[in-house]
């Protein structure tokens, strides 16, 4: 679109509202390449919207008022001293509109110009450039929100988590005692059936099968496999992954809208439990085992009871013979070992 670089460079001011229940709040807008940034005050990136797909929802009025074509829940003000801003957008709009098939064509243009937009991102962005820059802006909080509507399609296999009130306290300061590299603390949830080891969701959502809590005789196992997915997490993105698996338009879709499809989470949800583990390599589970003060040796004889495959981890155990401080109490243990009832 050569429109573009007539505008590159130009900004506005603008209230911006991401849905209905949320107040408008002050943002600065900008063109950037085929996307519509828009900006807090301190100039972070708060969402984008694709020039290509901008509706107005007041031609002709004052103030503009846009949103992102097919979602009127978010919308964009633009007040009438924003004139350049305003007249910029109009006319990319109106250049996309030109490209567009006319009423009384072959039906199937229709078809054909959804698959030339599309076509068209995936050319201008590369599936893997768009990916790693949709990372970068998702927030937290997004990332949580993600994680928790996973559960609960991941709820209709795995039945509800185990909840009883004295291993969610244990649950508690095992998560504490735990954090990840970057210091978080994960939410561990002790899932009932469906979950063998662990799974890592978007929003440092950990969740551990009951067999790693009720047959083992220590905590240092159920550890060890915390450790690992932590490691697991840190080498590949759980929401990297999400997005990975929805190819180049679950990325779009999380770029412009802040999240995803309900029918992608539940396809998604299915394949979590079934598929493998991504390899773990010896070196981030011994740093992982000496960062966390772990003893690594009952994690790699509950991997493989010979210890044959697990070696190296067990002749780098740091702590084999001056073992660390204990990781829950006796009693804690056994408070966990029961969080999920009979």
């Amino acid at each position: 679109m050569t429109a573009l670089q007539e505008y590159q460079r130009l900004e506005a001011s603008a209230l911006w509202r991401p849905s209905p229940e949320e107040q408008r709040r002050e943002v600065i807008v900008s063109i950037g390449e085929a996307t519509l940034v828009i900006a807090d005050l301190t100039d972070r990136p708060l969402t984008h919207w694709s020039l290509a797909a901008i509706a107005r929802a007041n031609p002709g009025e004052s103030p503009a008022l846009y949103h992102p074509e097919g979602d009127p829940s978010e919308s964009l003000e633009l007040p009438e001293d924003e004139a350049a801003m305003i007249a910029a957008i109009e006319k990319l709009r109106t250049a996309v509109e030109r490209r567009r098939p006319r009423p009384g064509r072959v039906r199937g243009f229709g078809l054909l110009a959804s698959v030339a937009v599309v076509a068209a991102i995936a050319l201008f962005w590369l599936p893997g450039a768009m990916r790693n820059h949709t990372l970068t802006l998702v927030p937290d909080s997004k990332r949580e929100d993600l994680g928790r509507s996973l559960m609960t399609h991941l709820e209709r296999v795995t039945g509800l988590p185990c909840v009883a009130p004295e291993g969610l306290q244990v649950l508690q300061k095992l998560s504490a005692r735990l954090p990840d590299a970057s210091g978080q603390r994960n939410a561990l949830i002790v899932i009932r059936s469906g979950v063998r080891d662990t799974v890592r969701l978007p929003g440092r959502i950990l969740l551990i099968g009951r067999r790693l809590v009720e047959d083992y005789d220590e905590p240092d196992v159920m550890a060890g496999y915390i450790i690992a997915e932590q490691a697991r997490a840190e080498a590949s993105d759980p929401l990297g992954r999400l997005l990975d698996w929805g190819g180049i338009m679950a990325s779009f879709r999380m770029l412009t809208t802040g999240t995803l499809p309900d029918d992608t989470l539940r396809a998604y949800a299915e394949t979590l439990l079934t598929a493998p583990p991504l390899p773990v390599s010896d070196q981030a589970l011994k740093d992982g085992f000496a960062r966390l003060s772990v003893r690594a040796t009952p994690y790699a004889y509950a991997k493989d009871a010979t210890g044959e495959k697990t070696i190296a981890l067990i002749e780098a155990d740091p702590f084999a013979s001056a073992p660390p401080q204990p990781l829950l109490s006796d009693g804690d243990w056994l408070r966990l070992q029961s969080i999920c009832g009979v």
